[in-house]
This record gives structure tokens, sequence and C-alpha cells, in this order.
């Protein structure tokens, strides 16, 4: 069985723009984030999935000049790219690894891969985000082929195709669901915010990553969370914007996601939410 992970990039996005091409330790943020991935010992490949916009020739030629593997396709259809990219792959399993999550750990993404291969004559879909565990920025969402071209085909709503999964998770009753949390039992969901979105959330994972960072070893979730712990000027930089998702725009769609976990973010004196 061939276990891709597709990470989807693109140039314009509206708070932070460009912000897969801010440099991490001397490489792109894309660069970054598919390093980490590539790490995962269950991934047999990865593929960025970018748009056939102009303004996203900057990427696939990235991607090109660090030899990975691109797919284009539709700017704003983000489950028909998504289901491109893994046909041109010839996946049998696919991942969804937001670009957006730089410090995503190699291990938790081993650890949701192998509970779908564990489950796998029992599941359709297995993440670890319904709940979440693990600090937002560590996102794991792994499907079947079959699903993926099901969700393509069946999926209608434009959250549905513009966020790729939520047809599968979001209490379909035709879909068999699993979830991966924390083996020691705590929650950093909402207490830690290391996906990029805000400027303010690239300050916190560049002083990361410029404290961190070593060639010959990617750090850790728990090595995050120590540094963090030691160093509560970068943890709290961003601590405005936590619980601050998608999710928030469409809470009277969604029927499995509650109203605490997520939050409005109001841009007033003080960055208050």
């Amino acid at each position: 069985m061939k276990t891709v992970v597709i990470c989807q990039a693109r140039t314009a996005s509206t708070r932070l723009p460009r912000k897969v091409l801010l440099p991490l330790a001397g490489k792109p943020l894309l660069v970054r984030c598919v390093e980490r991935i590539q790490a995962a010992r269950k991934v047999d490949a990865v593929v960025v999935a970018t748009t056939t916009d102009p303004s996203d020739d900057v990427i696939a030629a990235m991607c090109a000049a660090n030899e990975i593997p691109v797919y284009r396709g539709h700017p704003t259809d983000l489950l028909e790219r998504h289901l491109g990219a893994a046909l041109m792959v010839q996946a049998d399993v696919v991942a969804k690894v937001p670009s957006d999550c730089p410090m995503i750990d190699p291990h938790i993404i081993d650890d949701v891969i192998a509970a779908f291969t564990a489950m796998r004559k029992h599941v359709d879909f297995v993440s670890n985000l319904h709940p979440g565990t693990w600090p937002d920025g560590n996102d794991v969402e792994v499907m079947t082929m079959n699903l993926l071209e099901r969700a393509a085909a069946l999926a209608t709503k434009n959250y549905e195709r513009e966020h790729t999964t939520p047809w599968m998770w979001d209490a379909n009753p035709d879909v068999r669901v699993a979830n991966v949390v924390r083996r020691d039992g705590c929650d950093f969901s909402a207490s830690h915010r290391w996906t990029v979105d805000y400027p303010e959330d690239y300050v916190l994972i560049k002083a990361v990553y410029d404290a961190l960072y070593t060639p010959d070893r990617q750090f850790t979730c728990e090595d995050i969370l120590e540094y963090l712990a030691l160093h509560p000027e970068v943890a709290g930089v961003n601590a405005h914007l936590r619980g601050v998702n998608w999710y928030r725009h469409h809470m009277d769609s969604l029927r499995t996601i509650h109203p605490a976990q997520t939050r409005t973010y109001l841009q007033q004196a003080g960055g208050r939410v």
C-alpha cells in the first residue's frame, strides 16, 4: 500500500500573503514543512498540491529546485486538487498535512498512519483532530483513496470543497471514522498554536526554528513544548490567536464542532479575542 502525504500550498493567503515562502533556518517555510513530513517513516511520498494560478509559479519552481513532486489544480476547490495529486502519484492511502504546519512532528504523522493501518478493515478516515490533543499545527488526516474519490464526487458545500475533508468527518453516517489522541492524556490543542496564519504565528515559529533547528535531526513536539515552557515571552506572542480557525465561519453548518473549539478573531486594541 502506497501512503502519500499531500501538502496543499498557495501564495494567495489573505491574512499573511506568501507565507509558505517566508524563511525558516535559511529555507522557505514550505520546504521546511515538507522536510519534516518526509522524515516520517511511514510515508512513501510527499506531493505539494498548488494551483494553476500564475501567482503560484514560484511554488512550482521552488518544488522543482528542491526535488519535491508538485501537482497544479483548481485555485479554490482543494478537494479536487487533493484528488488530482493523489491520482498523479497512484496513492493507495492518502494523508493531508497543511502547508502552514512547519513544526509538525514526524512521529505524530507516523502515529496517525499506524492507527489507520491497524484499523484498516474497520475505518475509512483517521485523524488527530476530532477532538484534537496535540498543539494546533500538528494536523494529520488519513483516508482511503476510495473515500477521497467519493468525497470529490459527492461533496457539494463550499466549505467541504475548500477544506478538503469536512464531508468525510462531519457526522457523515456512511464514513467510518476514528481519532488518535496523545497517550499521556494531555491536551495542548487550545493552549499552543503552532500553525502559521498571522504575522504573530510566524514570529513564534521563526523563534523556535532559530533556537532548535539542526540539519541532522528534526526537533520534536516535546522539544518545542520544553523550549516554550522556558521562554514564555515566545510562547505568548500569538496567545490571543489560540482557538482561531476556519471552523468559526461555519458554526451553523458543521454538526460535530462545538463553539468551545473555536474563537473569533477581533482586531481590537491590544489584540484581544
